[in-house]
């Protein structure tokens, strides 16, 4: 019976790269329907970032930014997959959509960065928190273009009310990409 456990059930890797590629995707649209609203900002709290970074830990740059990229790409072309359930190239026109190239920098930091780390519980968290101020600093940079508002203000309600938040949901990835990580690596 133990030998039937143990025995590998992927055969195809090319398979379950796109498994993980799709649901990557799909993970992080629902997070953007995990959405709470802020009185003082455009800006919702989301899970968006939470998926982000856990795909870019597990799947690795070329996967992760293949990821990112289609959930952009997949909501450009109108999939009602952005906060607030819209799609479309007009989206990029709001004032969150700075968050979603954000992503695509995280994923890049991320993945590349992990590869340099002994698997240190300190620096995996530090990893996914930097991961996560990049995607609020992209955010935030286009708050300030789209509204036309000062760097600081941009910072004021598209960064600092999220970097405790993003704090916790570094460290929640970080225990969750410590898990998995082992079992990514082995189908991935």
């Amino acid at each position: 019976m133990e030998a039937i456990l143990k025995r590998e059930l992927i055969v195809n890797k090319q398979l379950c790269r796109l498994a993980a590629v799709f649901f990557s995707v799909i993970f992080v649209s629902l997070g953007a329907f995990v959405r709470i609203p802020l009185p003082f900002t455009p800006v919702p709290l989301t899970l968006q970032t939470f998926f982000v970074l856990l795909s870019a830990g597990l799947l690795g740059r070329r996967l992760g930014l293949t990821a990112q990229l289609s959930y952009v790409l997949l909501g450009a072309l109108g999939l009602p997959i952005f906060t607030n359930a819209v799609g479309g190239l007009s989206y990029f026109a709001s004032p969150t959509a700075g968050y979603l190239f954000g992503f695509i920098l995280a994923t890049f930091f991320v993945s590349g960065f992990l590869k340099r780390t002994q698997g240190n519980l300190g620096s995996l968290v530090l990893i996914f928190y930097v991961g996560s101020i990049i995607i609020l600093l992209s955010g935030s940079f286009w708050l300030k273009v789209t509204l036309g508002i000062s760097l600081a203000k941009a910072l004021a309600i598209g960064c600092l009310p999220f970097i405790p938040g993003d704090l916790l949901k570094a460290l929640a990835v970080t225990f969750i990409y410590l898990r998995l990580k082992t079992r990514a690596a082995e189908i991935l």
